[in-house]
Parts: C-alpha cells; structure tokens; sequence
C-alpha cells in the first residue's frame, strides 16, 4: 500500500456497527453542551469521506455536513482557515445558527449559501486538511480514512476525467497538499482511522471498518 510519507499502514482493524462508531465519537468530547459536537473527516480525495459522512448522517439525523471544498472554491486549495473558523466554527460554538455565502461565491455568482442550523446535533466537516493544528480547539473529534493513494488517485480520475487541465490542477494540488500532510500527520491526531478500502466483509448499510490511530 503506498500512503503519505511518514503515515504508517493501520493494522487490528474491526468491524463495528456505525452507531458504535458514533458513541466513540461522542465519547472523545463529553462535554459538549449547548452546541454542536464538530467532527471532522480527513482524507486524501478519492479516500471515501463523502460516503462515510453520508452513511453517518443517517445514524444521526439531526446533523449537517459542512464540505471544505465549499469554502476552498476559488479562494485556495488549503488556505482556508481563517474563513472557516470565523464564519462556521466560532459562530457554532456560540451555538448560533450558520448562514454563509462565502466571498468567492458571491464574486463568481454561485449560488446558494452554507446553512446550519441551530439545533442540530453533530456538524461532520469533511475534506483534506481539516484535520490540522490550526483546528486543534475547534475539532472534538475525528476520523482520518486510510487507503492507497494509487487507488484513490484512479478514483479521483473516474470522478474527474484526466484531461491535461485537471491533470494540471491535480499536480498543483498535491504540490500544497503533501507538505501539509507531512508536517501536520493527521493520521496521529485522529480519534478513529476508517479503511477506504475493506479487506474486511461487512455490511455497508449498518458496519464501518476501523482501528485505532497509532501514536508516535
């Protein structure tokens, strides 16, 4: 399996029931009250993240997804701190609703805006480098996916193409985003590493496979 420089490949994985999964979730930050719990999941593009949110948002409904591509849109690959913590994470902890129309969508007409509400139970924000220093006091807990980055590169050109334009944009993403993971190893500060890629069987409506992070 080829990974990141310096993560090291997970071993003891298990099956568990996704609501098990959860309850470790909770577990790592027991006193959270009058907000959100934010969890966050990192991953290499092509890792799975979309889909292991999407399978834990059913075991919590009352929950929302915030996508650091979103905020990443046309601002930075990885840059984005100051914007995320500012409009998203500092006003969920005042446990305030979360209405944002990034400045990017509004200088190139997307539409829409990123909502939140008030009252919801877990706000899952997903994407590459969410797991970071920069985030430590915002975070209360984690989940970093595990997978080949062979793999997950074949995936993200599947999803993408491989036209020279994105073979380009590939190129100037990985040229930010392998520093990063090497100095910031998020891998470490996970609460519980997901496989990407199961040698395990299990039943994907209602498991997940995973182990624990091995700290250095």
């Amino acid at each position: 399996m080829r990974l990141h420089p310096g993560e090291v490949e997970a071993s003891g994985w298990q099956v568990l029931k996704l609501s098990d999964v959860l309850q470790r979730l909770r577990a790592a930050s027991p006193g959270v009250i009058g907000r959100p719990r934010v969890i966050a999941i990192d991953g290499r593009g092509g890792a799975g993240k979309s889909t292991v949110v999407e399978r834990l948002r059913v075991v919590v409904p009352a929950s929302a997804v915030v996508h650091t591509d979103d905020i990443a849109w046309n601002h930075a690959f990885f840059d984005w701190g100051g914007v995320l913590v500012e409009n998203i994470l500092r006003p969920l902890y005042r446990g305030e609703a979360v209405t944002f129309r990034p400045p990017a969508w509004i200088e190139h007409d997307r539409p829409g805006v990123i909502r939140i509400p008030a009252d919801v139970d877990i706000v899952w924000v997903e994407g590459t480098g969410i797991i970071r220093h920069e985030f430590a006091q915002w975070i209360d807990a984690s989940i970093w996916m595990q997978g080949d980055l062979d793999e997950q590169e074949s995936r993200l050109v599947a999803r993408d193409g491989d036209a020279p334009a994105q073979q380009q944009h590939i190129a100037q993403w990985l040229k930010e985003e392998l520093p990063l993971m090497l100095r910031e190893q998020p891998w470490e500060k996970a609460t519980i590493i997901v496989s990407g890629a199961p040698e395990l069987d299990y039943d994907p409506d209602t498991e997940i496979v995973v182990t624990s992070p091995a700290r250095s």
